[in-house]
């Protein structure tokens, strides 16, 4: 809409606000190691220190601690003998830790599945599609009204997620996940980039720039153009677009994330994840969409511009503009402020690589 004012062009997902600088703008991903954790001693050539004298000054104190060990380990070699894992290692075996670490996940997992049950009414309006052998699924989103930006509900919103406005949007169409690798390969022919390094089918792509999105679904739309109903064609999300459907469309409870007001059922962020997951991990929302808060930031067809107080009708933002919007927050460099479904960022349109960028298909 012509009113909507053209904002300042940022080299990050993460400008300078006008309320103070993003205090989380300079962190980085840290992979500790942490070695010798029973405290041995090293010295400078890195090899441990072996601080007996000699066997022969061991005191009669410390043999017996020497045979004590080795009568131990005798006793634990001959068990494992005994209940046929001679040959099986330590390495080879999961360690109790490990294995309640998996139970862990996949106890989440299904509680997120049962929540999920109960909070999304059955869906038979979804249109599903195969792209090269990887289907994937389209969310049908009743037009509606709603009131857009910094409503009551969103604490301490952002500037420029004001005035809170009208906004009139008619049916279409949303990608129940975010795009995932797998579905990018299948139509690019080649791995998506990462500046991350995370390579796993499932997840959802990321550093993938506007531009490249733009390709990607020109591609998509080549190769599915006899899967798709008439008049219609896949694209990014106006920003209103993603913003009704974050906060559940037409069934939206007033959330504050997308499906909840507990960051921790639907989102992955800085606060609780140190890299990108696989897609429906979390809660879905009301209308049974996923990761619309956190886990990677999406790309939207708008240009980042000031909102007005007037009312829209399919508002497509600027007609120009210096950087393009994203939302959603993600689980890199974003605490939950930023994983609200008001809350705003913006990237130039031909770069996002150093961000967990993805995009989120409409249609």
């Amino acid at each position: 809409d012509g009113e909507t004012v053209v904002g300042n062009p940022s080299g990050s997902c993460h400008p300078e606000r006008s309320q103070g600088t993003h205090k989380h703008a300079n962190r980085e991903i840290l992979h500790s190691v942490q070695n010798d954790k029973g405290g041995k001693m090293r010295d400078e050539s890195g090899e441990v220190k072996d601080e007996r004298k000699g066997l022969g000054g061991t005191s009669k104190k410390k043999w017996a601690i020497i045979i004590a060990v080795l009568v131990i380990g005798a006793v634990a070699a001959l068990f494992g003998t005994m209940s046929g894992g001679g040959s099986d290692t330590i390495a080879e075996r999961k360690l109790p830790e490990t294995i309640d670490e998996e139970q862990r996940m996949e106890s989440e997992r299904l509680a997120a599945e049962q929540r999920t049950k109960e909070i999304v009414a059955p869906r038979t309006d979804a249109l599903y599609f195969t792209a090269n052998g990887i289907p994937f699924n389209m969310v049908n989103v009743e037009g509606g009204t709603f009131e857009m930006g910094a409503t009551s509900e969103q604490y301490n919103p952002y500037d420029d997620e004001k005035p809170v406005h009208n906004v009139t949007l008619n049916d279409y169409y949303i990608g129940e996940t975010e795009v995932t690798q797998s579905l990018w390969q299948a139509v690019m022919g080649t791995p998506a980039p990462s500046f991350f390094d995370v390579r796993n089918p499932i997840c959802p792509v990321m550093s993938i720039s506007y531009d490249e999105c733009i390709v990607f679904i020109n591609k998509l739309n080549s190769l599915l153009y006899n899967q798709l109903p008439t008049g219609r064609k896949f694209r990014l999300p106006t920003e209103a677009e993603w913003e009704f459907a974050a906060r559940g469309g037409n069934r939206s409870r007033g959330y504050q994330y997308s499906g909840s007001d507990n960051i921790d059922d639907v989102a992955w962020c800085m606060d609780n994840s140190e890299t990108t997951h696989p897609v429906k991990q979390k809660q879905a929302n009301e209308l049974g969409l996923y990761d619309m808060s956190g886990n990677v930031w999406e790309w939207c067809n708008d240009w980042y511009g000031s909102y007005s107080s007037s009312s829209h009708t399919n508002p497509n933002g600027p007609s120009s503009g210096y950087s393009r919007v994203v939302r959603g927050g993600s689980w890199y460099n974003c605490d939950i402020q930023e994983c609200r479904v008001a809350s705003r960022e913006y990237s130039p349109s031909d770069y996002c690589r150093r961000n967990p960028c993805g995009l989120r298909l409409a249609l």
